[in-house]
């Protein structure tokens, strides 16, 4: 699943290419993603692209009066193509015509994405009105975080992954976040101080940024728009890594499951 990073990614790219263009028409070769495909945007015409956003895993693309909120699930990908490149396959779902020459492509093999129809003022979605601030905002900050983690009694990286406590943090950015500020995974909560806070909040910023200056994590079916791929799993601490060796202390990285969801750890760095 794309997580902020890859999210992030594709919203600049998308923003830098179709940001005042037109939407001429789609073309909608299935009726159904996770959910119906709203009319609206079967039966768009002529729609400006205004400004194109990201709140969380979710990319806004604003038009006049409206949003077109998109979801990306687990498979979801975002092409931007020429016109003229007439071939598709079946699972290209959602096509979006763009000044008459390009198209903005859907494509999701396990049909978990979805599209949503919204008015312009999008915060007040039933989705993303129930999210927690980014985490690379000024809002998500040592303090925030800390009047969380005294309140929980749950693995530290459960809460992380919570997205009404922070939003888009996600699997891998836990793992790798955690493994920089020297905390165990499966540490509780409210075990951790202000200064364990302090630094885990730094190193969560500094690993999602430096996620998206590689382009992010390829990790099975995320691509850019480009049809690039991201480069930052090239710089993983832990993550994906059982059993290759800790590159502080050389002891092998073991691999444990919190909630049905890998997580990787050095024992003997991360207390």
């Amino acid at each position: 699943m794309p997580e902020l990073p890859e999210v992030e990614v594709i919203k600049n790219m998308i923003k830098s290419i179709l940001k005042g263009k037109i939407i001429n028409y789609s073309i909608i070769r299935t009726k159904k993603l996770k959910y119906v495909i709203p009319n609206n945007i079967i039966k768009i015409h002529n729609q400006k692209i205004l400004d194109v956003k990201r709140r969380g895993r979710y990319i806004i693309i604003i038009l006049l009066k409206n949003t077109i909120i998109i979801h990306l699930g687990m498979t979801g990908i975002l092409s931007i193509i020429n016109k003229n490149f007439h071939l598709y396959n079946k699972h290209d779902h959602i096509d979006l015509i763009i000044d008459n020459h390009l198209i903005l492509r859907y494509t999701d093999i396990r049909k978990f994405g979805f599209w949503l129809w919204d008015i312009k003022n999008y915060k007040k979605n039933i989705f993303l009105k129930k999210l927690g601030p980014e985490p690379l905002k000024n809002d998500f900050n040592s303090l925030y975080l800390y009047n969380y983690t005294k309140k929980k009694n749950i693995a530290i990286k459960i809460l992380l992954m919570d997205n009404k406590i922070v939003t888009g943090i996600g699997n891998i950015y836990a793992n790798e976040s955690l493994f920089l500020s020297k905390i165990s995974p499966i540490r509780i909560s409210n075990t951790l101080n202000l200064q364990e806070i302090k630094i885990l909040v730094k190193n969560i910023k500094y690993i999602l940024y430096q996620s998206i200056k590689h382009g992010g994590s390829t990790i099975n079916n995320y691509k850019l728009p480009n049809d690039n791929t991201g480069k930052f799993s090239k710089y993983f601490f832990v993550y994906a890594k059982k059993d290759k060796l800790c590159q502080i202390c050389k002891t092998k990285i073991i691999r444990i499951f919190q909630r049905n969801r890998s997580t990787f750890l050095c024992y003997k760095c991360q207390k």
